[in-house]
C-alpha cells in the first residue's frame, strides 16, 4: 500500500492516531468546550427559533458574492463592542483565520516573527509561499525586541496566543509594550482565552486591560468558549478592509454557517450576563487543581508531563475506565508527552476533583 511504511513507524513510535466516537457516558474532561455552553440548550433552541422565523437557512455563498446577511453583520458588530475594536469579520475556523491573517498580512519585504508554540495553523501559513519567517523562544520576549531591533523588514508582524493551547500559559504582557516600540502589528490568536479570562472574560487585552490601538489584531474561535463553530478576526477597520480584499480564505469559501453565527452571537450575550457567575465557577476549578495537583493555571488548560507516549496513552485509558475522558498529546503537537485535562465548566466540581485525585494517584 502506498504509505504502509509511515504508518507502520506512527506505531511503532505510538504516534498513531485515530479518531474515537464521542461517548456520552464519560465525563468529559477532554474537549475545549470551556464553559459548558455546548450543552446549553436554551441557546440552541433561541437560535433555531431565530432562524425559522427567517426565510432561509443557509449562508448560500462566499461573503463577497451574496452570502453576508445580517445575522453575521450583527454578530461583528456585538463582538467589536464587546471587545473595543473597530471592525470585525467571520469565517469558517481558527485554522482558516490563521491562514488567512497570516498568508495575506506578510508580504515581500515583510517579516513575521511567531513564538515557537505558535498554533500548528500558522505555522503552515508561513510555510505556503515560503514567507519571510522567525520565531523566538517561547514567551521571551528579550529576544522578540532584539529580532524586531535588528529588522530592517518593510513591515514586521508579530503572532503570539493569548494563552497556549498545549502550555495553558499566557503570553506575556510586555509583548504589546514591544510591538508598539517597533511600529509591529500584533496577531493575537485567543482561541483558548477568549471566553475565559479577563474581567469581561473577553481574553487577554480584557485581562491585560489593554487599550486598543490600529496595530493589534485578535483573533478567536467559536467552537471553544463559545459552544458553536468557525472563527472572528477583530482589528481596525483598516486591516479588515485589506484581509477582505486578499485573504483567500475569506474571499473563497462560503460563509460561516447561519446556525453557528446565531448561536454564537446568542453564546457571547450569555457570557456578558453572566460573567460573574462564571468567573467564579472558574476559580473553584482552578483551586481544585491546584488543591490537587499542586498546578496553577490562568485558564481552564491543565498541562500533566508524562514524557513517555506509551504511559500517556495508558493513563487515558485508565482514566476512561473509571469514567473520566482527557486527552493524551504526543508529539508532534508537543515536545513530549502529556495528559491535557480541561477543567471545564461542563462538569461539576466534584467530578473534577475526583478526577484529579485519581490522575494523583496513576501519575504518582
Amino acid at each position: 500500500m502506498y504509505y504502509e511504511s509511515e504508518l507502520r513507524a506512527l506505531k511503532k513510535a505510538k504516534r498513531y492516531r485515530q479518531r474515537e466516537l464521542y461517548d456520552n457516558s464519560l465525563l468529559d474532561f477532554a474537549s475545549n468546550d470551556y464553559l459548558g455552553l455546548a450543552h446549553k440548550k436554551e441557546l440552541h433552541d433561541e437560535s433555531c427559533k431565530t432562524l425559522s422565523n427567517m426565510p432561509l437557512h443557509s449562508s448560500k455563498a462566499s461573503l463577497l458574492v451574496n452570502g453576508y446577511h445580517g445575522i453575521h453583520k450583527d454578530f461583528e458588530q456585538a463582538l467589536c463592542e464587546a471587545n473595543g475594536f473597530e471592525d470585525g469579520v467571520v469565517l469558517g475556523s481558527g485554522f482558516n483565520a490563521n491562514i488567512a491573517l497570516i498568508e495575506s498580512l506578510v508580504r515581500r519585504g515583510d517579516t513575521l516573527f511567531m513564538d515557537e508554540k505558535y498554533h500548528a495553523s500558522g505555522v503552515l501559513a508561513s510555510n505556503i509561499k515560503s514567507v519571510d519567517v522567525k520565531f523566538f523562544s517561547h514567551n521571551d520576549m528579550s529576544e522578540l525586541e532584539e529580532l524586531l531591533k535588528s529588522s530592517d523588514a518593510k513591515r514586521k508582524i508579530v503572532a503570539v496566543e493569548g494563552i497556549y493551547s498545549m502550555d495553558g500559559d499566557l503570553v506575556d504582557r510586555e509583548v504589546f509594550e514591544i510591538c508598539d516600540r517597533h511600529d509591529a502589528i500584533l496577531i493575537v490568536d485567543e482561541a483558548h482565552s477568549s471566553g475565559v479570562i479577563g474581567e469581561k472574560l473577553m481574553g487577554v487585552f480584557d485581562h491585560y486591560k489593554i487599550e486598543i490601538k490600529p496595530n493589534y489584531i485578535k483573533m478567536g474561535t467559536l467552537g471553544k468558549a463559545y459552544g458553536s463553530f468557525g472563527a472572528f478576526i477583530l482589528a481596525s477597520s483598516h486591516i479588515i478592509e485589506y484581509l477582505i480584499n486578499r485573504a483567500k480564505p475569506i474571499i473563497y469559501a462560503t460563509s460561516l454557517s447561519l446556525y453557528d453565527t446565531l448561536l454564537a452571537h446568542n453564546a457571547l450575550r450569555y457570557i456578558l450576563q453572566n460573567q460573574e457567575s462564571l468567573k467564579s465557577e472558574i476559580k473553584k476549578r482552578q483551586s481544585i487543581v491546584y488543591e490537587e495537583l499542586g498546578i496553577k493555571v490562568e485558564g481552564l488548560i491543565v498541562p500533566i508531563a508524562i514524557n513517555d507516549n506509551k504511559r500517556v496513552m495508558e493513563i487515558k485509558e485508565s482514566l476512561k475506565n473509571r469514567g473520566f475522558a482527557v486527552g493524551a498529546i504526543r508529539q508532534p503537537t508537543v515536545e513530549s508527552a502529556i495528559v491535557r485535562l480541561i477543567a471545564r465548566l461542563g462538569e461539576s466540581c466534584d467530578s473534577l476533583r475526583e478526577l484529579c485525585i485519581n490522575l494523583a494517584k496513576i501519575r504518582a
